[in-house]
């Protein structure tokens, strides 16, 4: 049987620890550079005043609970076709590709159906009046309308990512980001197409990425997954592989949207609109300190689904571990910065004279947080593995439990119950944190262990059959 071999492919099937590295500092790269992009594409906007920022604020939760959806049924096959790899399963792999392509674009088609008509109904009923509504409306169906590429540039993008080809699908992701810095302030300014201009080149801007990894999947044909359509046939199991991770991946996304809507309940409760100010600011370059593990977790999901469908247990283990230690060393380089600069870093969101009154605050908030980043590996990258072996659940239970029970509950206890006020708000979020990653690291070893308990050792792989 002809079977092609990727580089992509051979990372996965060789040593973990090289493999969370290879496959791990593209996607980190990749990530930084869309996060520099969402950055600068907030300073464009700002350009156009309040009402734009508002308008862009209000479709932000509407496009999260979308792009949740697509990005959770990206890591769940993303995750199927890994661990179908590791079993040397090509057929099977490719057909978890058509599973989640197929089903990620119907899913796609039907968002635009249910919601592009009632546009203006919907952000009416989240508030927005007169040119606030004009404006969200007028961005938000230029990005509806293209919901179909978002979500092929999500699915694309995670298929490369379960083959091991994680450069490629950092190409994609900078090329995509680079272009949308550039022509934000084109389609903005010299078009004069205001905010409608900020959908038009964010959508350019995807289409060009979503066109480049077409022809990688399917003119070049350069990629280990194969699509023949033809000779496809609908397989309830693989659909259930890709769902039972992809759907739990799509809630935990929505239960950190939600968290964040509770935590500002209870910050204004307790100091105000001010207090949310701090928050945010600070949360966000926060955010900005834990893109690095994003890409180390997106590695562990691809090395551990790919151990798991070989049932190597030992190497599902080493490269497990292995991407908590060095997400580790580097989110305690991360903290160690954000805590002595921050407050060059909260100068950065206090500068102007009516913002300087909350520099103290956010300095407070941000070495607090700093605090717990080195633990956050511990349970993000434990929630990598868990999807990884196809226990979508797990992953999401973790989230579960730091965002919604321990994050609110400690956040709550300390800032009215004890009357810590705004600090009490900074230390919850901060214990939450680290107790969840705490029980998540344990859960993970707990998992492992049972695995090699429950699976006999496999007779050796002799590799792909050319």
């Amino acid at each position: 049987m002809d079977q092609k071999v990727t580089k992509g492919v051979r990372i996965l099937q060789g040593d973990p620890k090289k493999a969370i590295i290879k496959l791990a500092l593209p996607m980190m790269a990749g990530m930084l550079v869309q996060t520099l992009y969402n950055l600068v594409d907030g300073i464009w906007v700002a350009g156009l005043g309040k009402d734009a920022l508002a308008a862009i604020g209000l479709f932000f939760p509407v496009y999260m609970v979308i792009v949740s959806i697509a990005s959770g049924l990206s890591v769940g096959g993303s995750s199927a076709i890994s661990r179908k790899i590791g079993a040397v399963d090509k057929k099977n792999a490719d057909s978890a590709a058509i599973h989640t392509l197929v089903i990620s674009l119907l899913v796609g088609g039907l968002i635009i159906l249910l919601v592009f008509p009632f546009l203006r109904k919907i952000f009416s009923i989240l508030g927005a009046t007169g040119v606030v509504l004009d404006y969200v409306v007028g961005y938000s169906r230029i990005i509806i309308a293209g919901l179909i590429i978002i979500f092929f540039t999500n699915i694309a993008s995670g298929i490369l990512r379960g083959e091991g080809d994680m450069q490629r699908a950092m190409y994609a992701m900078i090329l995509g980001s680079v272009l949308n810095i550039i022509l934000d302030p084109i389609f903005i300014y010299v078009f004069n197409r205001g905010i409608k201009g900020a959908a038009w080149a964010t959508l350019v801007s995807i289409t060009v990425s979503a066109l480049f990894m077409f022809r990688w999947l399917f003119i070049n044909k350069s990629t280990y997954i194969s699509f023949n359509f033809r000779q496809a046939s609908y397989n309830p199991h693989i659909l259930n592989e890709i769902l039972k991770v992809g759907i739990p991946a799509s809630f935990s996304q929505l239960a950190m949207a939600f968290a964040m809507f509770f935590i500002n309940m209870i910050i204004i409760k307790v100091d105000g609109t001010d207090g949310i100010a701090v928050f945010t600011s600070s949360w966000r370059i926060i955010l900005f300190g834990i893109v690095p593990l994003l890409g180390i977790a997106m590695g562990v999901t691809s090395v551990t689904g790919a151990a798991f469908g070989a049932q190597d247990f030992d190497k599902l283990r080493t490269g497990y571990l292995y991407g908590v230690s060095f997400g580790f060393v580097v989110e305690f380089f991360v903290a160690l910065t954000i805590f002595f600069l921050a407050p060059q870093l909260a100068f950065l969101f206090t500068y102007s004279a009516s913002a300087s009154s909350i520099s103290g605050d956010m300095v407070v908030a941000l070495k607090i947080f700093s605090l717990f980043l080195p633990g956050v590996p511990l349970g993000m990258i434990t929630s990598a593995m868990f999807q990884g072996i196809g226990k979508g659940m797990y992953a999401f239970s973790i989230t579960f439990l730091r965002t919604i029970i321990f994050q609110l509950i400690f956040s709550y206890l300390l800032a009215i119950t004890f009357g810590m006020g705004l600090k009490g708000v900074w230390w919850g979020i901060m214990l939450g944190n680290l107790s969840a990653s705490l029980i998540g690291f344990i859960w993970g070893q707990f998992v492992i262990s049972r695995l090699k308990k429950q699976f006999p050792v496999p007779e050796p792989l002799l590799g792909y059959e050319m």
